[in-house]
């Protein structure tokens, strides 16, 4: 088969082995839940693309030009234990179309290989699994004698995957391990206290992953500058795991609680206090969201504040439900997953504000100190803080930019003498009338002061959410002036 010819390609889910051991009700409302959080997904890639839901999977038919968008979003969902890319072929009825079927569509991968088929069935047929891998396996080992190195049992270098429900063939073409955990919605909303640093960001990640909805909550130590670190990083979370809802970005202003800190509480506790504080903001906030737990990227005894003791003096200051993921986890453990699922090279440029706070901070606090410290503490600034906080849907952060400072956008190459900076962290580069760099968002912070300032450069991006953000970063934080960003019309 000239797979030129196919137009669409078929993606077989199947669900999280730990949704399959659920109660029937509980069940039930995951697998619905799967379902209706990949329509909203895939809805957003094409209007053509086909779901189907059963007891035991998701098929998903989507046209043959997003076939790497849809697998894209399916690897990043939570809930999915196992994705089949698969050919579909209808009206098989006997052995024989099976096995010519298979023949014409595999026979590529088999050259210079060994091989063996392995078939699952479904229906009422006269002819058993084994049936079909014996009769395909020997027909394409005699259609492709001489090419193939034969047949392998045990250890074979490719394994053809067939799957015969009825009439319906489908040969698996490739398998990749989804991302597993819950679907996002089946488990309750979070607040998560974010930096932007490797550990806030690796445990939304997982709460995220566990079927949270997770909502992000930043403390605006470091300006401008270091808030939109964090949106642009709050974002690519989003958008890569958690786009099937809706959450919010909550900015709180917390430079006079900062002060206020260092006014009325002593050095050692100053670390402790601030921590707590943002606590106590947090669940003044969760209360209004209606929201029952908060997450921190706290791991035990990195720092001084996180010590079980100064925990222990954090966690009294609320009575929410404070969920710590990387608890038990070492710091290149957090990093290595920081790196797989893409935010390392954001936490990496991150400024660290929280560690400074305090000089000789104490180990092992008092319960009774603490208390007496808190008590100097003038609360009403606190509440005013979170008067100030700013609420922003996450998916309206490129909005909530434009706000904050609109960049110059060029649609028009035509329209000046411009060089386009393509940021992307993919391998592929814009094709541009100008003259084009490719410097992913990562590197940019280094290599843009390196680059002749003489000169007017636009930023480019899929969406111009990220080539709005660094433009805006590098202009407030890094005063350079000459800094535009492209869209071009069609993407708009």
């Amino acid at each position: 088969m000239d797979k030129s010819q196919i137009k669409t390609q078929k993606f077989i889910i199947k669900y999280f082995t730990e949704i399959m051991i659920k109660g029937t009700t509980a069940k039930r409302q995951m697998i619905a839940q799967v379902y209706n959080n990949l329509v909203s997904l895939l809805s957003k890639v094409s209007s053509d693309i086909k779901i189907k839901k059963f007891f035991d999977k998701v098929e998903v038919i989507c046209p043959i030009e997003v076939v790497e968008q849809v697998r894209t979003k399916l690897l990043d969902t939570p809930g999915i234990e196992q994705i089949l890319e698969a050919i579909q072929i209808d009206n098989m009825t006997t052995i024989d179309e099976i096995k010519e079927k298979v023949n014409e569509v595999m026979k590529d991968e088999i050259i210079g290989k060994t091989f063996v088929v392995r078939a699952k069935r479904t229906g009422t047929q006269e002819f058993k699994s084994m049936d079909i891998e014996k009769t395909v396996g020997g027909y394409m080992l005699a259609m492709n004698e001489g090419k193939t190195k034969g047949v392998a049992l045990k250890n074979a270098e490719v394994t053809i995957n067939i799957e015969l429900e009825h009439t319906q063939l489908n040969i698996i073409t490739q398998k990749h391990m989804g991302l597993r955990g819950f679907p996002i919605g089946t488990q309750g909303s979070v607040l998560s206290l974010m930096s932007g640093g490797f550990d806030s960001t690796v445990a939304s990640y997982l709460t995220m992953k566990r079927g949270i909805k997770t909502h992000f909550i930043f403390f605006n130590l470091g300006g401008l500058a270091h808030e939109i670190g964090v949106k642009q990083v709050a974002y690519y979370l989003w958008n890569k795991f958690g786009s099937s809802h809706r959450v919010s970005f909550i900015s709180v202003p917390f430079d006079d609680v900062v002060t206020e800190i260092f006014k009325s509480v002593s050095q050692p506790y100053m670390g402790v206090m601030l921590k707590r504080l943002m606590l106590k903001a947090s669940e003044k906030i969760a209360d209004s969201m209606g929201i029952d737990a908060l997450v921190t990227g706290e791991s035990v005894a990195q720092v001084s504040s996180q010590t079980l003791r100064n925990l222990a003096l954090i966690d009294q200051c609320t009575n929410k439900l404070v969920l710590r993921p990387l608890a038990m986890m070492s710091k290149p453990d957090i990093i290595d997953i920081a790196y797989k699922i893409g935010t390392r090279r954001f936490a990496e440029s991150m400024p660290e504000y929280c560690g400074v706070i305090s000089k000789n901070p104490v180990t092992h606090g008092s319960y009774e100190r603490m208390e007496k410290e808190a008590s100097h503490f003038d609360y009403s600034i606190l509440d005013e803080a979170v008067k100030k906080s700013v609420f922003v849907n996450v998916d309206e952060i490129d909005q909530d930019v434009n706000e904050i400072g609109q960049m110059e956008i060029v649609t028009d190459l035509k329209s000046g003498d411009y060089t386009v900076i393509d940021i992307r962290q993919t391998p592929d580069c814009i094709e541009t009338s100008c003259q084009t760099l490719k410097i992913p968002f990562y590197d940019l912070k280094n290599q843009f002061k390196k680059l002749p300032q003489d000169k007017t450069y636009l930023f480019y991006c899929d969406k111009g959410i990220m080539s709005q953000l660094h433009a805006q970063y590098l202009r407030d934080s890094e005063g350079f002036s000459n800094i535009k960003v492209y869209r071009p019309e069609e993407s708009k």
